[in-house]
């Protein structure tokens, strides 16, 4: 790699940079001493990872970073992983989060629309969808996950040609909503449901919920936080649930009635 980082800094480059993607999608089946692969790499022979002449960035499965191995894993490295989250499409409180959606806009316009400019691609958005509400609704039921945002955006594809109706949109939903909710035992409702409660510590078994995609976690300046996959609050599980939660009434709403 020297030649190459001389040649970078002969350019007025400060050197080398080399991402090692998709190494979260590693087996995670464990081998005959009860190791995963992941765990081995990482943690077992992470010493050598560092030992090439440039700067590394590796994607790891969150399962590590959930397991017991975490502090051993940021020894070996010198550093903390970083956990990047979901895009934000509302708030702790349930507001939605304008700079979060207005992302997830442009990250599905782009596609569309490579060589327009910000606000070129947003007048062009009848193009593709039916109104800006089927696009900020697609939006909102990816979660904010880059994966899955782009999944529901095929699925709409092979339901119709362009532009996208609510109707087709919908219909991803369902499929989507009734695949998922059919892997969600008793058990895992409980949590999730304690996981989107304010202030809860964390639990042991919310690795799993995450790993699954069934809670999804954020970050803003107070911490982190969690709230349901969208596409279960489209469940008559969640509408249950949340039509029994207490409901908090304004005093200034009271005094107005």
């Amino acid at each position: 790699m020297e030649p190459a980082i001389t040649t970078l800094r002969s350019q007025g480059k400060k050197g080398l940079v080399v991402l090692i993607d998709n190494l979260d999608r590693i087996d995670p089946v464990e081998h005959p001493d009860g190791r995963t692969q992941s765990e081995y790499i990482f943690v077992d022979r992470g010493r050598h990872l560092k030992q090439l002449n440039c700067h590394m960035v590796y994607t790891i499965s969150l399962a590590l970073i959930l397991s017991e191995d975490s502090s051993r894993l940021s020894s070996q490295f010198g550093v903390s992983p970083k956990v990047l989250p979901s895009v934000p499409v509302t708030r702790r409180d349930g507001t939605i989060s304008e700079p979060g959606l207005a992302l997830l806009q442009q990250m599905v316009l782009a596609r569309a629309f490579p060589n327009k400019n910000y606000n070129e691609r947003l007048d062009h958005i009848q193009v593709i969808f039916e109104n800006v509400d089927v696009l900020n609704r697609l939006c909102h039921l990816s979660g904010g996950h880059m994966r899955n945002l782009m999944r529901l955006l095929y699925g709409c594809l092979q339901k119709q040609d362009l532009p996208i109706q609510r109707s087709a949109l919908d219909a991803v939903i369902r499929d989507e909503r009734d695949s998922l909710m059919a892997l969600v035992d008793e058990q895992e409702w409980k949590l999730l449901f304690q996981a989107i409660e304010p202030d809860i510590q964390g639990h042991e078994d919310y690795g799993l919920l995450l790993r699954s995609l069934f809670l999804y976690e954020y970050r803003d300046q107070n911490g982190r936080w969690f709230t349901l996959n969208p596409i279960l609050e489209e469940t008559n599980r969640f509408k249950s649930w949340k039509s029994a939660q207490p409901k908090v009434i304004d005093s200034a709403d009271t005094n107005n009635s």
